[in-house]
């Protein structure tokens, strides 16, 4: 499942879009919140239909598709098999990695418009890189995911700390070539852009403990809950620019990354650390008394109103299955936080 269609139906995709993860890793996050192995079972049947995956050197998307699936059940289970496939899914994805640009290349559509594109999702990737070289003790791992984050952070950012969607580069001399969106405009903050950014850098903090890393987390959060645009409920248009706004859909799945992205944040800055935590809880707390879909409706889906996609008019205003991923993800990290002080799972 990726999300409801405008007539009502139930889009379903191959193992090979960048969505097929989300649905095994929920039923994981089903299972570690239940203990049940009704759970249990339908999350291993669904990961299982994601393996081929581990040898798909076409996509760079293989932390959505493989980690959050096997790796899921990897750390619940501690099944071998989901070890294998995990690590040869993060060599595949080195194999994307380009040494002159210091990134990981994202999409090998559009060459007639793109040279190498890196887009600020790719961020989300770099965590099976980082259990890959806890794993294994390759340094290529680590390299590759320091030497991507370091050169995004360079060239994904504005001063505000706002970020591009697209950032096209020269392999050859790492030369920035175009910097692009997917939101209103090139110059505009796409919501679920910044919340990337905001996961994927607090996630290098903790694989790293380099403070550059924690410093751009705290930054792109600053930006995000400073922006004048940002409404009460804390649940973001699509776009901050977006020039409708407030007529202007919101996104939901924005919300969920970065809750779950601020409890964990909460961890590493003491000053700040009560601020975090009562956005994210402020963020769940509007997303289940507002945005939950009803029980037995909405072909499953938790939560109503994110939007993939406005300016190709694709998934506007309708459930996503990475928003409800994130949206157990966070009530599992609240959950684990106020019980043992940790919010990493």
């Amino acid at each position: 499942p990726r999300n409801i269609q405008p007539d009502g139906s139930l889009r379903l995709v191959a193992s090979r879009d960048w969505c097929s993860g989300f649905f095994p890793g929920e039923l994981w996050y089903m299972y570690e919140y239940t203990g049940d192995d009704f759970w249990k079972e339908k999350a291993q049947q669904q990961t299982a239909l994601i393996e081929r995956e581990k040898m798909n050197g076409g996509t760079h998307d293989m932390g959505f598709k493989v980690y959050c699936s096997f790796g899921n059940g990897y750390r619940l289970t501690g099944d071998v098999a989901y070890k294998d496939v995990l690590l040869q899914a993060a060599y595949t994805l080195t194999t994307r990695y380009k040494e002159g640009a210091g990134i990981i290349r994202s999409w090998d559509h559009s060459r007639d418009k793109w040279d190498c594109p890196v887009i600020i999702d790719n961020m989300m990737n770099l965590e099976l890189l980082f259990w890959a070289f806890r794993t294994s003790g390759d340094s290529l791992f680590y390299n590759v995911a320091v030497n991507h984050a370091r050169t995004t952070m360079k060239n994904h950012f504005r001063d505000d700390y706002s970020s591009y969607h697209v950032v096209d580069y020269d392999t050859i001399t790492g030369a920035v070539l175009h910097k692009h969106t997917q939101g209103y405009a090139h110059e505009s903050a796409w919501s679920r852009g910044q919340a990337w950014g905001l996961y994927g850098y607090t996630v290098c903090y903790r694989e790293t403990g380099l403070p550059e890393f924690l410093e751009q987390a705290k930054h792109i959060e600053n930006y995000i809950f400073s922006s004048p645009t940002l409404p009460e409920d804390l649940v973001p248009y699509w776009d901050f620019n977006a020039p409708g706004i407030p007529n202007e859909p919101r996104d939901a799945s924005a919300a969920t990354v970065t809750a779950s992205a601020l409890y964990e944040l909460s961890m590493y800055d003491p000053a700040k650390r009560q601020d975090y935590i009562t956005k994210a809880n402020t963020i769940l707390e509007n997303l289940s008394a507002n945005y939950r879909a009803a029980a037995g409706k909405d072909r499953g889906f938790l939560l109503l109103h994110s939007t993939g996609s406005k300016m190709h008019n694709v998934e506007v205003d309708v459930p996503i299955v990475y928003a409800d991923y994130y949206y157990l993800e966070a009530l599992l990290r609240k959950q684990k936080l106020e019980k043992e002080g940790t919010a990493i799972l």
